[in-house]
């Protein structure tokens, strides 16, 4: 055998602890090997014992489910490895980073044997069967290690991709603006003015940027409230005590209404906003949002200003209106978002549609692109396609995957997640760490019961829109071998059985040693 690179030897020793013998499920004919129970199961514990739920409307106006948004909102347990935020007051808990993923990664080619074509196929062809599944259906299924197809049906069509075209968002986003690059919200102030001097709230395209004093997040986000405490701290140093406040949102140009239109699953799209634009407490899911989330950030912002003993000129009850802040402007203070690795995982978990929108913007802004719905389309598609990526009948309409215009193929999004998973690139890893761990957090938390093989094994990034269901990610299968997967349908009439159709897909997968 081959010496082993160091970022190879953990799997091999765990290899070594942990022979494949038998575990069955209750409930379900194959097995599930002590390999993956050691790389799945074991790092999540006592975690969850998640039942079985029904993952049932109600369908608003968009297509998307705000059942499954809700039930992944709500019970998410602050868990996974979007871990960012915490309870108020808790302790935080052990989060599943990945551990199938990450010791899966390690696996040199022929150390666990790969799955062949034809044993594949014969277990996965009777499901793309499925009468469940729509008219228009394609499937991939890569061995990680060499890169190779293992599995394909109508591999290269384009078709409706719903929300897994935010794992494509996520890539173009690492690879041209970089994991660690952080968003900036700031404030000026402009010389020379005559009266009460000009201060410009400028937005830089964090739509995680909150204004609550606690609640999940807000020990990681960027602080509305920090910002107006420095703010006033730097205008008091000035001797300044009243301002003439306005925003700045000429970052991003283009419509700001996403072209599904008004909607409680995005904000209007602008470079400032607070909480997402939410009108209620929540941090992920479906939310009455503002039709001015600009405007109402600067208004809260005014209000922590004067708490700090700083007035503005605004009637009260009234919002500070637009500007651009000029060249000649000074800086005040500034606060800066997370990570970009942590917004994508945020974003991924929780299928985030105001992230993924704000990192197609970022995208087009380090491309030179405008900050736009176009712009940041081209810019997501030249960020794919300068490392050769199979884009042939894709098109990038938004960053989320609301628009039903946008167009992926289930090969595009295989090779997407093979390079995040590829070692060599570490970059794009929070791409495959964000992924929900099905049958305990985000989107997948209620998708798989806790006898599935898939369970702790698979995880995955959901698209679901009225008539389309997809689903693409990684899983370790009886073998210890990691495999990545995109399977996409469209035209369906049961979104419930559409749904359990492609988890068993999944599911089979992780079952099958396939030789």
């Amino acid at each position: 055998m081959p010496e082993l690179k160091p970022w190879q030897r953990p799997r091999q020793l765990l290899r070594q602890l942990a022979k494949p013998s038998a575990t069955k499920l209750s409930g379900f004919s194959g097995k599930l090997t002590t390999w993956q129970l050691t790389a799945g199961s074991a790092a999540f514990g006592l975690v969850i014992a998640a039942g079985a739920v029904a993952a049932a409307g109600p369908w608003d106006s968009s297509g998307q489910r705000t059942a499954e948004r809700d039930r992944a909102a709500s019970q998410d347990a602050w868990g996974g490895a979007d871990h960012a935020g915490r309870a108020p007051g808790s302790e935080p808990e052990a989060a599943p980073s990945a551990p199938s993923v990450l010791a899966g990664l390690g696996a040199p080619a022929g150390v666990a044997p790969a799955p062949t074509d034809s044993a594949l196929a014969e277990v996965l062809d009777p499901l793309m069967r499925d009468p469940a599944l729509g008219p228009k259906r394609s499937a991939v299924v890569l061995d990680a290690a060499s890169g190779k197809p293992v599995y394909g049906k109508n591999a290269g069509d384009g078709l409706t991709p719903a929300s897994t075209i935010k794992i494509a968002t996520a890539v173009a986003a690492l690879s041209a603006v970089g994991p660690d690059h952080r968003i900036a919200t700031k404030t000026v102030i402009e010389p020379d003015a005559s009266g009460a001097p000009d201060v410009v709230l400028v937005g830089g395209g964090d739509p995680t940027l909150t204004a609550r004093k606690d609640g999940r997040y807000t020990d990681t986000a960027a602080s509305l409230r920090t910002l107006a405490e420095d703010t006033a701290r730097s205008l008091e140093s000035r001797g300044i005590d009243k301002i003439k406040l306005s925003y700045d949102t000429s970052l991003y140009s283009g419509p700001v209404q996403h072209p599904i239109g008004p909607n409680e699953n995005i904000t209007p799209v602008t470079a400032l906003m607070a909480d997402e634009g939410r009108l209620d407490d929540s941090t992920s899911g479906p939310a009455p949002r503002t039709a001015d989330p600009a405007g109402e950030a600067t208004r809260k912002f005014a209000q922590f200003l004067g708490d700090k003993g700083i007035t503005t000129t605004t009637p009260p009850d009234t919002t500070p209106g637009p500007s651009k802040a000029s060249d000649r402007a000074e800086a005040l203070a500034k606060v800066e978002s997370p990570p970009l690795s942590a917004l994508v995982e945020r974003m991924l978990t929780h299928s985030d549609n105001d992230i993924a929108e704000a990192l197609a913007r970022q995208t087009a802004i380090a491309a030179k692109e405008p900050a736009s719905f176009d712009g940041a389309g081209k810019a997501v598609r030249d960020a794919l396609s300068k490392q050769k990526l199979p884009l042939s009948g894709t098109k990038f309409a938004d960053g989320s995957g609301l628009d039903r215009a946008d167009r992926v193929s289930a090969e595009l999004l295989a090779a997407l997640l093979d390079h995040a998973a590829d070692p060599g690139r570490p970059g794009l890893r929070p791409v495959v760490t964000g992924l929900p761990v099905a049958g305990f957090t985000g989107t997948l938390v209620d998708r798989y019961p806790k006898d599935s093989p898939g369970t702790g094994v698979v995880r995955a990034k959901t698209g679901t829109l009225t008539g389309v269901n997809s689903l693409a990610g990684t899983v370790v299968d009886a073998d210890g071998r990691l495999l990545v997967f995109a399977f996409m349908t469209t035209g369906t009439t049961d979104p419930q059985s559409a749904q359990k159709a492609l988890d068993h897909m999944a599911s089979t997968v992780a079952n099958c040693g396939c030789r």
